[in-house]
């Protein structure tokens, strides 16, 4: 079974077949699992059957999903609810959240607290086939610096292609009504509003050492997903997994499998030695050790380690094992 297609180009704009991966870590970013798929396949689609068989291959009864809101749609959300798991989610916030608002009409005048975060339980109803969930917004003044910056910027775009003064490229706050275009101030108000917040959905029942789930713990688990990108782009640009000289699904699986196993070893030997995979390769790869037969003599030579190498080294092959 071929698994390349043509369709859908990469980021990279690249023309050659693609595939698309779907790459399974635990929280700190240590590969448990490696998925292919077809190029075709929309990342959406592909997230629910990587877990399912992951849970039914190591017969679990729970897996708690955290994924940010551009890999999970609606249905997606659905299917890890029918599947039974418990999942932490990025929440799209299409309108200002009613704790928010309500905080807002409470505080007339302020600025949202930097930190702060709202609370709004979701109770599931009756006829719902879902477990209660809750919400919670976080608010970042330097999250809200940024996207209003970044605002300030489309609007004033906005203006001048109004104004005839650059040409009219797609922008959110360009609004055409009967011919006329205008900018759209009451988005423009209603983005500015949402500045600085994040939502996080969850529908966890307990925290895994069985404390009551908290906002703190809801957003620290959120942000480890830096973790699985970090091991993303490790297995891209450290590993070389692409790019991929195969065609059929046993080869390619084959290829990733090993891909995976190195991505293994990479990740274990930073959580040993606190390097970067980078740095301990570059480092290593310059000392040599040499032996020379000299008749029925054996001669070795070796360059001498630096103090911070062989200290590296030693809690590589130390006897006590980490996490993993």
């Amino acid at each position: 079974m071929e698994l390349c297609r043509r369709r859908h180009n990469s980021k990279e704009r690249r023309l050659e077949p693609q595939i698309t991966i779907g790459l399974l870590t635990d929280q700190a970013g240590f590969p448990l699992m490696v998925h292919a798929f077809e190029g075709n396949k929309a990342e959406t689609t592909t997230i629910v059957p990587a877990i399912q068989a992951f849970a039914a291959t190591h017969q679990l009864a729970d897996v708690t999903v955290v994924a940010d809101a551009g890999m999970v749609s609606a249905g997606n959300q659905k299917a890890i609810e029918d599947a039974g798991l418990s999942f932490i989610l990025g929440a799209r916030i299409p309108d200002v959240p009613y704790v928010v608002a309500q905080w807002r009409r409470e505080h007339p005048g302020e600025d949202l607290p930097d930190g702060h975060i709202f609370t709004q339980p979701w109770p599931a109803g009756p006829a719902d086939n879902r477990r209660d969930q809750v919400i919670y917004y976080q608010y970042k003044a330097d999250r809200a610096r940024r996207t209003l910056r970044g605002i300030d910027e489309q609007v004033a775009k906005a203006e001048k292609a109004i104004a005839g003064q650059i040409p009219v490229k797609r922008n959110r706050f360009i609004q055409l009504s009967g011919g006329t275009r205008t900018v759209n101030r009451e988005l423009e108000a209603k983005a500015r509003a949402l500045a600085g917040l994040k939502g996080y959905a969850t529908n966890l029942r307990a925290c895994p050492d069985g404390t009551p789930v908290t906002a703190e713990f809801v957003t620290g688990a959120y942000h480890q997903l830096f973790q699985i990108e970090k091991s993303f782009r490790m297995a891209k640009s450290d590993l070389q997994a692409r790019p991929v000289y195969h065609r059929t699904r046993d080869s390619i699986e084959a290829h990733l499998t090993i891909v995976l196993a190195a991505l293994a070893v990479s990740r274990w030997i930073e959580h040993r030695t606190g390097w970067s995979i980078r740095k301990f390769v570059k480092t290593a790869r310059r000392y040599r050790t040499i032996q020379i037969q000299a008749g029925d003599h054996v001669i070795t030579a070796a360059d001498p380690l630096p103090d911070d190498l062989r200290e590296a080294l030693n809690k590589i092959s130390s006897t006590r094992r980490g996490a993993h």
